[in-house]
C-alpha cells in the first residue's frame, strides 16, 4: 500500500459533522466506522489497514505542516515585517499566517492523547503547539476563563492541539456546579464570539468530540487498575464522573447544539475502536489542511544569482 485512500460515502468533515438543532449523542453508535472504504477488508486486516493508512496521512499532514510553517516564516520577513512575495503566498490569509488548532474533547479514557499521540504524532514536533488544560490554578482562577486558552493559542504558521479546551468551562463546570447556570450559560455566546475572532485572525478551528460508549470506558478503566504500568494514569475521581454519564452527555449535547457554527463546526468520532479513530482523525486534518490550499513561499532573492555564488566559491 503506497497510496492514501479517501473515505467512501463522502468527505469525513461532512460525515462526521454534528448538524444544526438538537443532538442526540445516543443515535451516533461508537463503534461505527463511517467513511472506512471496503478496501479496509474484515476483521483484524482493518485495524492493520487503517493503521498504515495513518502513517501515509501523516506523512502528507508533516508536508502541509511545513508549508504552513514555511508561509509564516516568509511572511515575517526580516525583523519581523511581512514580505512581498509572501503576502501573495497561498499560506497566508491576506497578510496574515495561518494556524490550524485541533480541539480534543472527550469523557475520560476517550483517547486524547492516543490521538494526540499517534495523528499529532506525525507532524514535526517543530511546528506544533500541544496544550493541555486541567483544573485551573490560582492566577487563572483569578482571571476569565479564556485567559489560559488565550495564553495558550498556537503563534502563527503552527498546529495547535488543545488536549481538552476552553469547552470544559460549560461541560466539568457545569455538571459539577462549579459555577452558577446563570454564568455557565452566559458562556456559550462568550465562546462563540471567541472562535468568530480565532476565524477573523486566520485560525483554522477543528473540534472533535471522541465519542466513547459507557462499556468501553469501563473496560479502559479496568485496564488502569488491572496494569501498574498504568496506575498513573488513573484518578479516583474518575469514578466520580464516570457516575453522571448522563449529565454529562447531556452537557456536551448543549454545547454542540449552541456552538457548532460554520466558522467552527464540532464532529463527533466514534472512538469506542482506537484504530479507526486514529484514522478519521487523520483524516479530519488532511481535508482540513486541503482547504487551505496551502503552498511554500516563493524566494525572496535571485536564486540564479544565488546558485552562481556558490559554484564559484572556493574553499581557502
Amino acid at each position: 500500500m503506497s497510496e492514501v485512500v479517501g473515505p467512501e460515502g463522502g468527505r469525513m468533515r461532512e460525515l462526521l459533522l454534528v448538524g444544526p438543532g438538537t443532538v442526540d449523542l445516543t443515535a451516533i453508535d461508537p463503534r461505527s466506522t463511517p467513511g472506512l472504504p471496503a478496501a479496509a477488508g474484515r476483521g483484524p486486516t482493518r485495524k492493520e489497514w487503517a493503521r498504515a493508512q495513518v502513517e501515509l496521512i501523516g506523512a502528507e499532514l508533516g508536508r502541509q505542516q511545513e508549508m504552513l510553517y514555511a508561509s509564516a516564516q516568509s511572511a515575517a520577513g526580516p525583523g519581523g515585517a511581512t514580505s512581498a512575495p509572501a503576502q501573495a503566498d497561498a499560506g497566508l490569509d491576506g497578510n496574515r499566517p495561518r494556524r490550524v488548532l485541533l480541539v480534543l474533547q472527550a469523557m475520560d479514557c476517550g483517547g486524547k492523547d492516543g490521538t494526540v499521540k499517534r495523528v499529532a504524532g506525525a507532524m514535526n514536533p517543530l511546528g506544533l503547539h500541544i496544550r493541555s488544560f486541567g483544573p485551573p490554578t490560582e492566577e487563572e482562577l483569578r482571571h476569565d476563563f479564556l485567559w489560559r486558552v488565550r495564553r495558550a493559542l498556537p503563534p502563527p504558521g503552527y498546529v495547535g492541539v488543545f488536549n481538552r479546551s476552553h469547552y470544559e468551562d460549560v461541560l466539568i463546570a457545569r455538571v459539577e456546579g462549579l459555577v452558577d447556570e446563570a454564568t455557565w450559560r452566559s458562556r456559550y455566546a462568550i465562546i462563540n464570539d471567541f472562535e468568530r475572532e480565532l476565524t477573523e485572525q486566520a485560525v483554522t478551528v477543528v473540534k472533535v468530540m471522541l465519542h466513547i460508549s459507557y462499556d468501553e470506558q469501563g473496560e479502559r478503566l479496568m485496564e488502569r487498575l488491572t496494569d501498574p504500568a498504568k496506575f498513573w494514569k488513573y484518578n479516583p475521581s474518575d469514578l466520580d464522573t464516570r457516575a453522571r454519564w448522563g449529565d454529562y452527555q447531556a452537557a456536551y449535547a448543549e454545547a454542540f447544539e449552541r456552538c457548532g457554527t460554520d466558522a467552527a463546526p464540532w464532529f463527533v468520532v466514534p472512538a469506542d475502536r482506537k484504530w479507526y479513530r486514529d484514522w478519521a482523525v487523520a483524516h479530519l486534518l488532511r481535508e482540513t489542511f486541503d482547504g487551505l490550499d496551502l503552498g511554500y513561499p516563493p524566494a525572496d532573492f535571485d536564486v540564479e544569482r544565488e546558485r552562481d555564488r556558490l559554484r564559484s566559491q572556493r574553499r581557502e
